[in-house]
């Protein structure tokens, strides 16, 4: 494993925002093997021998996306910008603009990682910035997919009412992808960098703790660090309190807005769910069409040898049928790069957005609770108002938090959406052109060669 640390540096040139930066889901913390063991051996990501990676066992370490789905991946440097060490750091103004990053994240080079019982990948992680509470302005450490689902959970821990950046899914649906398969760890690679950056591009979450020692911590560091939160009979505990809380019923005096959030995200998840299946299933058919596609134009020309007398217009169809193939090949990379990833992704907000409402109630729920008690005094009574003012205040934090992230969360979707759709549009009417095209030009050559053949029976 290539060593992990702090890199010094100039921060990077400030870029535009990535836009549609929606917000997701991802779930659970897995346990952590930070570095190889001593004797472990690496294994170079592409082109490593498929025996090799066979011997993973690690199947949480694997997610539901299609491996030739590719998540939109927002960049962390505009080719056209200028990097150069001597103007970085001069590019940034934050008195007079506000609103420009300080804080650019890369996940790139995949590792194979084999001990003897497991098979794993690791990813680097490259952060640049010019923030003051960080000791140096590069940085460059590795981590699993589990110090993500780590990281995950501590954001939802100190943030509960806020909605969390999506994660890929642990695992694996069968049949859909290759176990370790280049395209799905390319995939899931894409899913990574997309959530830390949309992390950093929080107004709030940019500034946890964890995600600072997540981006800077070398492995033996974070996972001391990791040793340091909440036992597992105390996150038990929260479980089973949020379980007894959902068992006794609706929350009373939950506020309206609330109400019309959960009923909005239960419509909402249906149809997107519903777009998100026919989307898939319209992909596994254009990619059976573009299979069959590639063996239909070989055969005219292999006809052509065996028929002189229309061997030309074989030969035309052929070629036609050839453009045509690699227009639908466009067409497959359109729609798995721009549309899948997107509708997909919601599928995911649709999730975590319901299990938000769910800790907001659940945080309601505790403040009923204790003014039922009170009212029917079989509790002392200043304690249990003392109680129940900070619950007061805690409700009320969750759902300013919770609003907040609602609109922004929207907003984001609408933007992501539009992209999406106008994407989609856009990738039919080029390839529909594209085909049209094709064909007309065949036929105009046939008519002429039609007129030819004529014209030479005619002449005496």
């Amino acid at each position: 494993m290539e060593a992990e640390g702090r890199v010094p540096g100039p921060p990077p040139p400030p870029l535009p925002h990535a836009g549609g930066g929606g917000i997701g889901i991802g779930s659970g913390a897995g346990a952590e093997l930070p570095a190889s063991p001593p004797g472990a051996a690496r294994v170079p990501l592409l082109g490593a021998p498929a025996e090799v990676l066979e011997l993973d066992d690690e199947e949480d370490d694997l997610e539901v996306f299609s491996k030739d789905t590719s998540l939109a991946e927002a960049n962390s440097f505009s080719p056209s910008m200028t990097i150069s060490p001597s103007s970085m750091i001069n590019q940034y103004k934050f008195e007079d603009e506000p609103e420009l990053r300080d804080l650019f994240i890369t996940v790139d080079d995949p590792e194979s990682h084999i001990t003897a019982i497991e098979t794993f990948i690791t990813y680097r992680v490259i952060t640049k910035t010019s923030r003051g509470e960080f000791d140096s302005c590069e940085y460059e450490v590795r981590r699993r997919y589990q110090d993500f689902l780590w990281l995950k959970s501590k954001l939802e821990e100190a943030h509960p009412t806020l909605i969390i950046p999506p994660l890929p899914e642990k695992f694996i649906m069968k049949g859909m992808v290759e176990r370790f398969s280049d395209e799905f760890i390319e995939t899931r690679r894409k899913a990574l960098h997309k959530f830390l950056n949309r992390i950093a591009d929080h107004p709030t979450l940019t500034f946890n703790e964890d995600f600072k020692i997540f981006l800077t911590a070398q492995a033996w560091e974070l996972s001391s660090h990791k040793k340091q939160g909440p036992g597992l009979l105390s996150r038990m505990g929260q479980t089973v309190r949020a379980v007894a809380s959902s068992v006794r019923g609706g929350v009373k005096n939950r506020p309206e807005m609330f109400t019309e959030m959960n009923d909005y995200m239960e419509t909402f998840s249906q149809k997107i769910n519903v777009l998100d299946k026919i989307a898939h299933r319209i992909y596994k058919e254009e990619r059976e069409y573009f299979n069959e596609m590639k063996e239909y134009g070989p055969i005219h020309t292999l006809w052509s040898a065996s028929e002189e007398d229309i061997a030309d217009s074989l030969k035309g169809i052929a070629s036609c049928i050839d453009k045509c193939c690699k227009a639908t090949e466009k067409r497959m990379a359109g729609l798995s790069e721009n549309l899948l990833p997107i509708l997909h992704e919601y599928v995911l907000y649709s999730e975590i957005l319901m299990g938000v409402l769910k800790r907001r109630d659940h945080i309601q729920s505790e403040l009923d609770s204790k003014m039922d008690a009170l009212a029917n005094k079989k509790a002392d009574k200043d304690l249990c108002s003392e109680e129940i003012g900070k619950l007061e205040d805690k409700v009320e934090c969750a759902n300013n938090a919770l609003k907040a992230d609602w609109d922004r969360w929207k907003q984001n979707m609408q933007c992501d959406m539009r992209s999406a759709f106008g994407n989609m549009a856009d990738n039919n009417l080029h390839y529909y052109e594209e085909c049209l095209a094709t064909w007309e030009s065949f036929l105009a050559s046939q008519t002429v060669d039609r007129h030819g053949e004529e014209d030479s029976e005619d002449r005496p």
